[in-house]
């Protein structure tokens, strides 16, 4: 269904390709959106440590009442004030509302190193989000070629039920026939009976394997209604990488590598934060006041300078927060290294899988032909007499559980191929893979 389409009638399936399907689904993803939603976020955290450096402006105004005392030493004066009945010292006292309202403006110079770990701190996060929405959107798109070919091979499995089941139809009608001219016996017959039987129950819960593969289709892309994969399944004749190629790719552009990278520069900048608590800070500040009138003897008109302040002593615990940083810079690292392994051990799994799947399906494709034709030869056989119902009948189980077992292991492949694209960091070739595929797997 393309944006903006109008939603499908109930009944009807919308037909997709796996493009417009995988764009479908990334356009309507609730998880895709909340990563994105942190992106910008973080984002917007990393643009605002970009101004730490420029002036912290702040108004501020006071209405208070205040009382002082003001003591004036007469000092050679005393004598002659004592005459005149002062006493020295003068006391003054001030009891009285007054208003101050002042602009202030600081600056820091130089913070020991902690302004640039945040900022580097912050840009790693923004890093770290990416990696995540990437590794979100990749596990997206396994979900949806487990879902999309599921349907397709659950739409392959039921017509090859279904062809099952009409021939052995056609086999016991043949039967019931053969034994009306007495040329097939009783038990020929209710052999046939037993096997469409059968053939019927495996088409029924092929039909309800179906239903169950579109509605969760459906709901993985939020339709709103049935989808009808386009897409068929595939096959390459010949290997898509050598596994040497998939390893490196994972390592140089796996999310999840670029996301314990990110982990990794995060710590080592929390490093250097816990680091610049040792040393001191400068700053330029300023000030003025705008009503001199109700300023106090002390207070000065305006004021600007440079400010320097160093912690001596701090209950903060600076020596543990410092080790605990360097320890979290540890647990980074080494989480870096066993990912990268973990990832050469996936791609070795992902990608013996996809061989095993391939070469599966190519020995079936011969195995399929000779079913044919035996099947073909048993049926004209039984009509002339010279086979046994349990003959067809075995041949028509064989060519049909060939076909299904080929359907199953095309579909195996595309899920190890989808795999493998995810642990080398490579999920958007899967579409372009899909399109160079030597074989497509359609219902017979």
């Amino acid at each position: 269904m393309q944006p903006g389409a109008p939603p499908p009638q109930q009944g009807t399936a919308v037909p997709l390709s796996y493009a417009q399907a995988e764009q479908h689904l990334f356009e309507r993803s609730d998880a895709l959106m909340a990563a994105d939603a942190n992106v910008r976020g973080l984002a917007a955290e990393h643009a605002a440590t970009r101004r730490l450096r420029v002036p912290d402006v702040s108004a501020e105004i006071r209405r208070m009442r205040f009382q002082k005392t003001v003591e004036l030493p007469l000092g050679s004066l005393a004598p002659v004030a004592e005459v005149f009945g002062i006493p020295s010292p003068l006391t003054f006292e001030f009891d009285d509302w007054r208003t101050r309202p002042l602009l202030t403006a600081t600056m820091p110079l130089y913070t020991g190193g902690l302004i640039p770990a945040a900022q580097g701190a912050a840009e790693a996060a923004v890093g770290q989000a990416d990696a995540e929405r990437l590794l979100q959107q990749q596990t997206l798109a396994v979900q949806l070629v487990h879902a999309y070919y599921g349907q397709q091979l659950a739409e392959q499995a039921l017509a090859i039920r279904t062809a099952v089941r009409d021939g052995l139809q056609r086999h016991l009608d043949d039967a019931l026939r053969l034994e009306q001219e007495g040329f097939a016996s009783r038990a020929q017959r209710l052999q046939a009976t037993v096997a469409r039987d059968k053939a019927e129950r495996e088409y029924r819960k092929a039909r309800n394997d179906l239903d169950s593969t579109r509605a969760t289709l459906a709901l993985l892309l939020h339709a709103g209604g049935d989808v009808q994969p386009v897409s068929p399944l595939f096959v390459h004749a010949a290997p898509v990488g050598t596994l040497e190629a998939f390893i490196d790719a994972a390592e140089a552009s796996h999310p999840q590598v670029r996301r314990l990278q990110s982990m990794v520069a995060q710590a080592g900048h929390g490093v250097r934060a816990q680091q610049a608590q040792y040393k001191p800070t400068i700053y330029a500040f300023g000030q003025y006041d705008f009503r001199r009138q109700d300023a106090f003897l002390d207070d000065p008109d305006w004021a600007f300078g440079i400010g320097l302040k160093y912690t001596f002593l701090s209950g903060q615990g600076r020596s543990q927060k410092l080790s605990a940083a360097r320890a979290k810079h540890d647990e980074a690292e080494a989480g870096l290294r066993e990912a990268r392994n973990q990832l050469r051990i996936g791609v070795t799994q992902a990608w013996n899988a996809l061989e095993t799947a391939r070469v599966q399906y190519q020995l079936l494709d011969s195995s399929i032909a000779e079913a044919a034709e035996n099947l073909r030869l048993q049926e004209l056989s039984f009509r002339e007499g010279m086979a046994t119902s349990l003959d067809v009948i075995d041949a028509r189980l064989t060519l049909g559980g060939a076909q299904v077992e080929r359907a199953e292991a095309a579909y195996a492949y595309d899920v190890a191929l989808a795999e493998l694209l995810q642990m080398s960091g490579q999920t958007a070739r899967f579409d372009a893979l899909s399109r160079t595929a030597t074989a497509q797997v359609v219902a017979p």
